[in-house]
């Protein structure tokens, strides 16, 4: 069975995942924004194994932590799309202005697709292209669980910006309503701030993309 554990990281209170199968104890991390000694000590009182790096997208918040968590333990970065290869090689420049640690640039060891699966111990997750917020963005969707991890696509009451470079409100919403209503009303996301909420509630409360 998949388990996961949500781990605010960085000053922006980002909500980094970690995602383990019951059966291997193998775990991946999702968006490593920072704060890794607080992300490694829960992978290790869980007695996991790491073994990937998961990204929604590029945002210091989001990624900053990956260079560095990549090569301590020599761990694979998987994601995002490749449209967001230019907020990764802004990421020196994002930690500055934003106040972060030093962050390196990086090339991911895969990048993801629209239609992609990812897979942590014999557990299968579902990728989906979610542009708007960021031109590479993806979610990763967990079936078996009921679960999707939508980084900064979707929150509990509202949704992404869109005025950052390349940015698309249209697609934005497009991206919600055409690739994770599907997933269905009962299924729960983990956003990349705040608290949980699931798609049906959201379509009926969000005044941003409520009744779509």
């Amino acid at each position: 069975m998949l388990h996961y554990h949500t781990i605010p990281v960085t000053a922006f209170q980002q909500n980094c995942s970690l995602l383990w199968c019951d059966q291997t104890h193998e775990a991946a991390v999702i968006d490593p924004g920072g704060d890794l000694d607080t992300i490694l000590a829960q992978v290790q009182q869980r007695g996991l194994h790491l073994v990937a790096i998961w990204l929604t997208h590029a945002h210091i918040d989001h990624a900053g932590g990956t260079a560095e968590l990549s090569a301590r333990l020599q761990l694979p970065i998987v994601g995002p799309h490749q449209g967001d290869q230019f907020w990764i090689d802004g990421l020196p420049q994002q930690s500055i202005r934003f106040g972060f640690p030093p962050a390196g640039a990086f090339v991911p060891t895969r990048w993801l697709q629209d239609g992609d699966t990812v897979q942590v111990g014999q557990e299968v997750l579902h990728v989906r292209h979610t542009p708007g917020h960021t031109p590479g963005h993806v979610v990763f969707h967990a079936p078996q669980i009921q679960r999707c991890f939508v980084g900064d696509v979707l929150f509990a009451g509202s949704i992404g910006r869109t005025d950052f470079p390349q940015g698309n409100h249209q697609q934005l919403i497009d991206s919600i309503t055409q690739r994770l209503w599907p997933m269905g009303n009962e299924t729960v996301f983990i956003p990349g701030h705040g608290p949980e909420s699931s798609f049906g509630h959201e379509r009926r409360t969000n005044p941003f993309v409520g009744n779509t």
